[in-house]
């Protein structure tokens, strides 16, 4: 058996008939394949579990928390011919060698997946491999594996057999994208295409039933260069009634004339898998297909130290917007080197368990809709029941659009009454101030029929904005800076941001990936402004926790609003503390809008109006 020596670690090669290369033109058989075969009903049956499911733990863990760096994107080293960085391949002598300290003699995954299963996850994902291109099981295709750690053992192995043990199903990511592999991506780039799916065989096919391939970006930017025919063939050879994320082909080109595309239709459509991933944010209100947003509880994906933690109430908050949005989430947890988990997190996890189970039965099973979700809450349905969760109550009712079904009866889920009117043109729903819960009230509405999946009834009535009291519109010459160009930023848009015209392609302006990308807006003279319309594309939720920040000069800033959550469309007044209240008003030529993100990201708007005097 033949070696060769990536970055100083050794790493085993099979012999080529192993991974017997099919001409490109040819095209493996697909015929067991799901996503292009199956009807209807079937796929209905497959993704049940994962639709009833709403909450599973993300676990990004491996020897870079000896370090507290971020998984992968930690490692200090180029990544030629990848999404990044080009130039000649490097290594980092201080990341690429954590793994000979990497001993976490405390991980116990019997007590992990008990955990999970107290904090009511119905699933789990384990990190396999990362960016970074250390193997967590033992793999036969390398030597940078867990077994050449100080720790010996097969992490992959104990988990999904500690998942089995207590019911949990089991996920397992892998990352296409390697920046350790010295073939990863060189030349036609199939020796690691066969190596790589050597790996994914071997997880496949030595672990028992795995419920969930979660694959990670390949790059690269040519189909060409990958065989996703004999992948796919092969994970639903072994395994029969696997989920597989949208990822496997992610960042697949093509970008220029010369990459090539998916070979045919059917393999684009197959590498799009059972379920988007809206990653780091809510994903939008979406009931036609499946999604799981991914969002990480401390401040990175992997172990980053002690504090830093999301509260109860933000990840319960999430929990819901995913699950009345029609999606699931995948709450990320990173455990420590020693493989216990930090108390800031663990206490996330115990009281999202504790919230489960007085609300369960309005999470697990149900599905999005009817009604649209918003700053109010947002609804969800399972049989005859609608269940209604409220994070914000306006002065009176709250009102939505007709309901074509007879409400008989509403409570809230702690046995508190609620009062409700339903009319020809509207309905609406009251609970007393004292029986109001934080961080959401949760109403169970008893149908007289069941509400079909997939229905779509309307939204919340919000009270309409006189936009005269806050001025006149400050903006229609102003105008735009960006941080950084970006390949689809057209200067054309940038004067329909400031007018309320539909913008080509759903947004007016978008900068680089970044992770504090901005705008700023210049008036073309000091005026008093004294509030800001700011509106996303309806799919785009990057600039959650936006901030607006106003200068007279363009040197000195001030921070005057920041989103507390995702919507839409939002109304930013901008004031100033003035005999004890906050009065209308600040003098201002210039805006900033901003927002950070712990991976780059770009910022993008559909509509910005300043409105003042």
């Amino acid at each position: 058996m033949n070696k060769l020596i990536w970055s100083g670690v050794a790493a085993v090669v099979l012999p080529a008939a192993v991974f017997a290369q099919s001409s490109k033109e040819q095209i493996v058989d697909l015929g067991a394949v799901p996503q292009i075969h199956e009807t209807t009903e079937q796929r209905d049956a497959r993704m049940q579990w994962f639709r009833d499911a709403k909450f599973g733990m993300f676990i990004h863990w491996g020897p870079c928390s000896v370090g507290q760096k971020e998984i992968g994107w930690g490692r200090e080293a180029n990544r030629p011919w990848d999404i990044n960085k080009n130039g000649p391949r490097t290594s980092d002598p201080e990341y690429d060698n954590y793994f000979k300290k990497f001993n976490p003699s405390n991980y116990n995954a019997d007590a992990w997946v008990s955990f999970a299963k107290e904090s009511g996850m119905k699933y789990m994902v384990l990190i396999s491999k990362h960016h970074d291109g250390f193997s967590q099981f033992d793999s036969k295709l390398t030597d940078y594996t867990i077994m050449h750690s100080p720790y010996g053992k097969d992490i992959v192995k104990q988990f999904v057999e500690a998942c089995h043990k207590h019911g949990i199903k089991a996920g397992l990511y892998y990352s296409t994208r390697d920046w350790f592999n010295a073939d990863y991506l060189v030349g036609d780039n199939a020796k690691y295409d066969a190596w790589y799916r050597g790996q994914v065989s071997e997880l496949l096919s030595n672990y028992g039933k795995v419920d969930m391939m979660w694959f990670d970006h390949v790059g690269g930017r040519d189909w060409g260069k990958w065989r996703f025919d004999e992948l796919f063939a092969m994970l639903y050879k072994l395994q029969p009634g696997l989920l597989v994320n949208n990822r496997a082909a992610k960042f697949c080109g093509p970008k220029s004339p010369e990459d090539r595309g998916p070979a045919t239709p059917e393999i684009q459509k197959m590498t799009q898998g059972d379920f988007d991933t809206p990653e780091g944010r809510i994903g939008a209100f979406t009931i036609d297909h499946d999604w799981e947003s991914c969002i990480h509880v401390g401040r990175g994906w992997s172990y980053r130290g002690e504090d830093g933690f999301k509260g109860p109430e933000d990840c319960i908050k999430m929990l819901v917007s995913c699950t009345t949005g029609g999606g699931n989430l995948l709450l990320n947890f990173g455990p420590r080197p020693d493989g216990t988990f930090a108390e800031g997190e663990a206490n996330v996890a115990r009281a999202m368990g504790a919230w489960l189970k007085k609300y369960g039965d309005a999470i697990y099973g149900t599905r999005g809709g009817p009604l649209r979700n918003g700053a109010w809450g947002g609804s969800c349905h399972k049989g005859n029941k609608m269940f209604l969760h409220v994070y914000q109550w306006p002065k009176g009712a709250l009102a939505f659009d007709v309901l074509p079904y007879k409400v008989q009866s509403a409570r809230t889920l702690t046995g508190a009454p609620a009062t409700f009117t339903q009319t020809a043109s509207e309905f609406s729903v009251s609970v007393a101030e004292t029986d109001r819960d934080n961080p959401v009230t949760v109403i169970e509405l008893t149908l007289d029929q069941t509400v079909p999946d997939g229905t779509v009834l309307g939204a919340a009535h919000e009270a309409p904005v006189n936009m005269a009291e806050y001025g006149a519109l400050l903006s229609e010459n102003a105008k735009l800076e960006l941080s950084s160009p970006s390949a689809h930023d057209r200067a054309a848009n940038h004067e329909r941001l400031f007018k309320g015209e539909k913008p080509a392609g759903g947004f007016a302006f978008h900068t680089g990936d970044e992770k504090k990308p901005w705008i700023k807006i210049d008036l073309g003279a000091v005026k008093t402004v004294k509030a800001v319309v700011i509106e996303n594309r309806p799919n785009e939720k990057r600039t959650d926790g936006l901030i607006l920040s106003v200068s007279e000069d363009g040197q000195k800033w001030e921070k005057v609003w920041q989103a507390k959550q995702w919507e839409q469309k939002w109304l930013a007044p901008v004031t100033h503390f003035q005999a004890g209240i906050d009065a209308p008003g600040r003098p201002a030529r210039y805006l900033k809008l901003e927002t950070t993100g712990e991976s780059p990201r770009p910022m993008l708007l559909q509509r910005v109006e300043v409105y003042g005097q």
